[in-house]
């Protein structure tokens, strides 16, 4: 077996993708998109017929067809995948927990309308406290979160507390952090921070016997995948599946579960406790409120993008 399906028998890979065609061709459980990733399958002419759907009945109201935008290219994804699909909210509401409810709910409502169950559908919020409160409440209205751009276990343990469906922990941007903050350190292999970090959460969800699900993000080389063979799941770039697919070299678990028999009940944060271990976390500050500039900025452009195709009136 290559390494891909070797990885495929004890985790669940999932695409990290807007590309229909890529998704199509490596043919993975899962998909995730964010804004960025949709603002680039937004700009191939393949896509084009779903941004002029969108369109259709919000000529006038561009933020709602930039809604109807991510879930259209949400339920193409459906059909060539047997799992669920990841979509982000507008990143601009990060910090304010209402309209991130409304915001999701506003999504999923798209999506049944499409004649999707929700059950395949996770919402992805930004895992600052607002997002969490959000997801908290989610959950409870059988809504499935995912919640991303997770640098930190404080962040971790939060949203454990807010018994999310799923956790996004990044690994290349935490990479990218220390490579810029400590040049001379080697952070290769097994030493790798963003690796190191993934670890720690698995760990601490598995000991305590807590039922959100992690999947590692953010890769920048197959390495970092191999040191995390054996999660529940990890969202892969379609260039780093193609790398896993052309290898044949064995892949063995690098992370097994070990939950105790009596798990522990893990302490609950408080707002308090959460913000204060953030901010004590340098790299988990700077990386979180970075991500979401980042995405918030290919929102905008993502809104311009349809506002050019929109018909003037």
């Amino acid at each position: 077996m290559n390494q891909l399906e070797q990885l495929s028998k004890m985790t669940v890979v999932v695409a990290d993708s807007g590309d229909i065609a890529a998704i199509q061709q490596l043919q993975p459980t899962e998909a995730t998109t964010n804004p960025s990733l949709i603002l680039q399958a937004s700009q191939q002419a393949d896509y084009q017929h779903l941004l002029h759907n969108a369109l259709k009945g919000n000529e006038q109201d561009i933020a709602a067809a930039c809604e109807q935008v991510t879930v259209n290219f949400g339920c193409e994804i459906l059909r060539h995948i047997p799992g669920r699909v990841s979509t982000e909210i507008d990143a601009r509401l990060s910090f304010d927990t209402e309209a991130s409810v409304s915001k999701a709910l506003s999504i999923i409502g798209r999506y049944r309308a499409a004649g999707i169950d929700s059950n395949r559908v996770l919402i992805k919020l930004a895992a600052t406290w607002q997002g969490i409160q959000a997801a908290a409440r989610l959950e409870k209205l059988g809504i499935h979160c995912n919640l991303t751009l997770i640098f930190s276990l404080a962040q971790a343990k939060a949203c454990a507390d807010a018994g999310v469906t799923l956790i996004s922990p990044f690994v290349g941007r935490i990479l990218d952090w220390y490579k810029q903050n400590q040049p001379e350190q080697d952070f290769s292999g097994d030493k790798d921070p963003g690796v190191l970090s993934v670890k720690t959460i698995y760990n601490h969800y598995k000991s305590h016997g807590i039922p959100t699900v992690v999947m590692g993000a953010s890769f920048r080389n197959v390495e970092q995948i191999r040191q995390l063979a054996g999660c529940d799941l990890l969202t892969i770039a379609p260039n780093l599946l193609l790398q896993l697919k052309d290898s044949t070299d064995p892949l063995p678990a690098a992370l097994q579960p070990h939950t105790t028999q009596s798990p522990e009940a893990a302490k609950a944060l408080s707002q308090a406790e959460f913000l204060w271990q953030l901010n004590e976390d340098a790299m988990a500050t700077e990386k979180l409120a970075e991500g979401i500039r980042k995405f918030a900025v290919d929102q905008r452009k993502l809104e311009q993008l349809l506002q050019n195709l929109a018909p003037s009136r």
